[in-house]
This record gives C-alpha cells, structure tokens and sequence, in this order.
C-alpha cells in the first residue's frame, strides 16, 4: 500500500512539472505569442443618434446610386452593437439583411472593420482561433464610426461582392468627417 502511495505522488508531481513547462511553451513562429508594450484601442463615445445613422445611410445610399447598384442593405449600429437604423434596396437578396446587421455590430463591438479579421484568417492556421469569437463574422463592409476620435457606431452593409460592400460602407463612414 506504501509503494502505491508513493507512486501516486511521484506522478502527479511529474504531471503538474509538465502541464507547467508545456504552459509556458512559447511557438516563435505564432505573432499571436508576441505580447505587445502597449494597449490603447479607441473609446466608447456617445452613442449614434437617429439623425446622424440616417445621414451615414444616405452617404452609402448616394455611393450605390453614384454606381448604379441597387442590391444593398445598410444597417447602422451604436457602440454596442444594437440597431439604430437599417435601410434595404429593393433589389437586395434577404440573406443581406442580417448580414449588413452582422457586419456592423462586430465592427463596433470589436473596434475594428471587418476587413481585419477576414485578411487574418486569410494568414493561416495561427488565426484559426477567430472563427471562435463570439457573434464575430470575418466579411469585409463592416466599418466602424468615429466622432472626435470616439467611436459612436458603426456601419454595415452587404449585398454585393465584398470589395462592392467595403466601398458603400466607406462612404457611409465619410459621411462624418
């Protein structure tokens, strides 16, 4: 029975020695392992009002007009995310209604376009992991809104190929500076 004891001691110490030595493996080749001096993502501001959401949708209307598009649906979002305004084109398919919507709140509730995640995924097996992120989707024409450095929104739009969607979005977005 004392050899058992022993035995059993011996190797949970070896396992917790190597759980540890494999935590603090660290891959050289993954830019994800590399930990960054510096933190500083652009604040919340005040949140979108109604007259500024319709002037965003007018902005990326006029872009689709401008080109003879008329397939988009364009949703504005606040900071967190929920549905300011949302304007469809007749023509726009309906899978594009929840898409543009989809686009825009992962941009605002990410910080960031939605361009940055679909060209990481495109990087390879290291950005695997960013298909995980909650309510997250990787389509470029997601882009956020920013007043006097803060964000306030941001924009969704789909409906035509992703490069058609990125540049109606865009041009919602000019609409504010």
């Amino acid at each position: 029975m004392h050899y058992r004891t022993i035995l059993s001691v011996v190797a949970c110490v070896a396992a917790l020695h190597l759980s540890n030595s494999l935590a603090q493996t660290s891959n050289t080749d993954n830019p994800n392992d590399a930990v960054a001096d510096a933190l500083t993502p652009p604040p919340y501001g005040e949140p979108i009002s109604l007259e500024m959401a319709k002037k965003v949708a007018a902005a990326a209307v006029a872009e689709t007009t401008k080109r003879n598009w008329n397939a988009f649906c364009i949703a504005v979002v606040n900071p967190s995310g929920d549905l300011v305004y949302f304007e469809k084109q007749d023509n726009c398919q309906y899978a594009s209604i929840g898409l543009s919507q989809h686009k825009a709140r992962t941009s605002a509730r990410y910080r960031r376009p939605t361009l940055v995640f679909e060209t990481l995924l495109g990087k390879g097996a290291y950005f695997a992991y960013l298909a995980t992120l909650d309510d997250m989707i990787a389509s470029r024409g997601g882009n956020l809104l920013v007043v006097d450095g803060k964000i306030i929104g941001a924009v969704g739009v789909s409906g035509g190929s992703g490069a058609q969607d990125n540049v109606v979005s865009l041009a919602g977005q000019a609409a504010l500076k």
